[in-house]
């Protein structure tokens, strides 16, 4: 995942692992990252009603998707991609089990609220492992840290999850982003996008 970065010489399309080539799987997470946060803000930013849509992205693309990512992030050698991958496709399989089964009792919501402030914290611990990576990556995992305040206190009665949600829309956003600059980086000729790497 700290590999996405347009400014530096490219993956050429993949990595040497062990005599194997192993492609830049950074790309498929923040993509399974991305749309599956982007459908869920929407709802929680009030845009539609129905989140329990978001039920099949959380397993497949979010979930599944980003778990694989992070295996082949493990077995690229990358430990900030893989723990980021890995932890946030539990996380989306997570919030499928809980709207596939109906875990929170609608008169507890601070049981959710207890839920997202343990990611709360997660997410802070990677927003600091983040600084040593590019501005793309720690703009990102700094949007999500916010929103996954906003969402904690939410759900602990301080105020209404819309403010999260327009936050998470623009996390996924910025998730896109970083996942294009690794696609366009991947290639050996075309155009980039600027990260910002951190020096």
């Amino acid at each position: 995942m700290a590999r996405i970065d347009a400014d530096t010489a490219p993956d050429t399309a993949a990595n040497v692992v062990t005599g194997s080539l192993i492609a830049n799987p950074a790309p498929l997470g923040l993509c399974g990252f991305a749309l599956t946060t982007f459908v869920l803000s929407a709802a929680n930013a009030g845009l539609f009603t129905g989140a329990s849509v978001v039920i099949g992205l959380a397993i497949f693309y979010g979930g599944i998707a980003q778990l694989l990512a992070g295996m082949w992030e493990f077995k690229t050698g990358n430990t900030f991609g893989a723990t980021a991958f890995t932890s946030y496709g539990a996380f989306w399989l997570s919030v499928a089990a809980i709207l596939l089964l109906k875990l929170v009792p609608a008169e507890h919501p601070e049981a959710m609220g207890v839920f997202l402030l343990g990611w709360t914290i997660f997410t802070g611990l990677m927003l600091i492992a983040s600084l040593k990576t590019n501005m793309g990556l720690i703009v990102l995992f700094a949007l999500l840290f916010v929103t996954f305040i906003l969402l904690t206190i939410a759900d602990f009665g301080g105020g209404t999850k819309q403010l999260g949600g327009y936050l998470g829309l623009a996390t996924a956003i910025v998730a896109w982003y970083n996942a294009l600059a690794g696609l366009l980086a991947a290639s050996p000729s075309g155009p980039r996008l600027p990260t910002g790497p951190v020096r």
